[in-house]
């Protein structure tokens, strides 16, 4: 990191990470082209959880190359007064795998439905039946992670 001075401790990106709505999740194909997708995610531990479809471009690059990089951001503010802007930032390296294991696949869309739904819960269980065969869960293991803070001028 470039600016030490903005730098936060690993605790502190974690927290930057868990307050982000979302995050763009970045691959390279074979071809060293890049390829970016906003997608929600939920954290356990050291593991990022997203849920998607089946099939897809992200799917098939994720399954040859999964190295990914996550960029999150939070808290943006635009001082009026200042040519400059607050902000907080956590990227993670990391390394992605499908979730087979139909309990695993549970616990993950169980997070991601708590955190981003969580007065829906009541109906978590019949939905979940009617959706896992057609649901693909990822999980991300965090192997690496930075945090970076622009306080105010």
């Amino acid at each position: 990191m470039r600016r030490k001075d903005r730098e936060t401790s690993r605790e502190e990106a974690l927290e930057i990470l868990d307050r982000s709505s979302w995050g763009v999740l970045s691959i390279a194909d074979n071809n060293a082209v890049p390829y970016c997708v906003p997608l929600s995610f939920v954290r356990d531990a050291d593991w990022l959880y997203f849920h998607c479809a089946m099939e897809g471009q992200k799917l098939e690059l994720l399954r040859a190359r999964p190295n990914v990089c996550i960029a999150f951001v939070g808290n943006v503010e635009f001082p009026e007064e200042h040519f400059t802007a607050v902000y907080e930032s956590a990227i993670v390296f990391g390394t992605a795998e499908e979730v087979t294991a139909e309990e695993e696949k549970l616990h993950g869309l169980r997070m991601l439905s708590e955190r981003f739904t969580p007065k829906n819960m009541h109906a978590f269980e019949t939905e979940s039946a009617q959706m896992l065969s057609r649901t693909a869960v990822w999980k991300i293991h965090i192997n690496e992670i930075t945090g970076k803070r622009r306080n105010h001028p």
